[in-house]
């Protein structure tokens, strides 16, 4: 017995371009692997957070409690963003693009910061090329917490 409610379904994408690209239904495309890429966004600056992966599992969690969920291509699994930390993440609006197979969050992120290596985006760090044509990242703020303190040490 199916217990997926209906509107937490996802019909097969239509092979018709202009019913895939116009139609009202949602129809994710997911890859070859089954997941989505999620690009996550500041619901009141705009500010990018992170860009991540969804399977159809965790599109449905997010869809069903409006807190974003994502598959973790390291571990294998689902993760509840901030289920560790406590920074998770109240989803706002939800995109997808024009073909569907990329999806746009904007969201409230709570706590100081989503990225895991302690600053409030995944997104710290600037590329820049000095006058001598080589290239560096250079980070534009500061940690916004500590990831020891919120992960505990790495082993």
């Amino acid at each position: 017995m199916n217990d997926t409610p209906p509107f937490l379904s996802f019909p097969a994408p239509s092979p018709d371009k202009k019913t895939l690209e116009e139609s009202q239904e949602l129809t994710p495309r997911f890859d070859d692997n089954g997941l989505l890429a999620v690009i996550t966004t500041d619901a009141n600056s705009g500010r990018p957070l992170m860009l991540a992966y969804m399977d159809e599992e965790a599109l449905r969690l997010t869809l069903k409690t409006r807190i974003a969920h994502y598959y973790s291509r390291s571990r294998q699994a689902i993760w509840k963003k901030g289920e560790q930390s406590g920074h998770h993440q109240d989803v706002v609006d939800l995109h997808i693009d024009c073909d569907q197979d990329a999806l746009w969050l904007a969201v409230h992120q709570h706590g100081p910061g989503c990225c895991h290596v302690g600053y409030s985006s995944c997104f710290y760090r600037k590329v820049e090329q000095g006058e001598d044509g080589q290239v560096r990242l250079v980070a534009i703020e500061d940690k916004a917490y500590v990831p020891d303190e919120v992960y505990g040490p790495k082993k």
